[in-house]
């Protein structure tokens, strides 16, 4: 895996973790350039937009994680990871903009963090996976962010059945492979249990996250 480049640090002093308020909130403002995300993350936080201008950072309690070794995957979903090619980092902006599309319900990805996380990818952070159908079209994909043994899941999109799971194995594969410890998928969903996501308090996942952001990834 091509080492990514460190960029200049934050200009902000982050609020801590454990200083969420009810909502998971632990402050309004702030940037969206490399540095900033990456120090979010790397403290347990990450960020959604409020508005046209504002970030909001977040920092839930409990906080939802799939364990790498516990991804459920079906017999039909096995079948269908034959019917799809997957493809890693080929078509970043692609899958940012299908997972922003407006037209789908509680779409949030706006202009600036598209801009932010395609930053953030072209340096060697942010990841997706792309899933093709045998024509080549894109009907699914997922991206996030990769710091050492941690990847952050930001948003998946699917056009046929299937295709975001599809591209849910291949992470999951894809972490183990290169010696990943912590797969964060921020807040826990129906969608995300029956793929084996289980809710963790936020000190166990920050524990855990301190130990996988230390860890080189290969």
């Amino acid at each position: 895996m091509i080492r990514p480049v460190e960029p200049p640090p934050t200009r902000w002093r982050l609020p801590a973790a454990q200083s969420a308020d009810t909502d998971g909130v632990v402050g309004v403002g702030g940037d969206l350039e490399p540095g900033t995300l990456l120090a979010a993350y790397r403290t347990g936080l990450f960020p959604m937009p409020a508005g046209r201008r504002n970030v909001v950072w977040f920092s839930p309690d409990p906080r939802a994680i799939i364990p790498l070794d516990g991804l459920r995957v079906s017999r039909s979903l096995r079948r269908s990871t034959t019917r799809y090619t997957v493809e890693q980092d080929e078509r970043f902006g692609d899958v940012m903009a299908r997972c922003g599309d407006p037209s789908r319900p509680g779409g949030w990805i706006n202009r600036s963090f598209v801009n932010a996380y395609s930053r953030l990818h072209r340096l060697g952070w942010a990841h997706s996976f792309e899933c093709l159908d045998e024509d080549g079209e894109l009907v699914g994909g997922l991206y996030g962010v990769r710091i050492g043994g941690l990847f952050a899941g930001e948003s998946m999109f699917h056009t046929a059945d299937d295709a975001s799971k599809v591209a849910l194995v291949a992470l999951v594969e894809w972490l183990r492979a290169t010696g990943a410890r912590l797969l964060d998928v921020q807040w826990l969903t129906p969608h995300l249990e029956s793929l084996g996501a289980v809710a963790i308090p936020r000190d166990e996942y920050l524990a855990r996250l301190v130990e996988a952001v230390r860890e080189r990834a290969h």
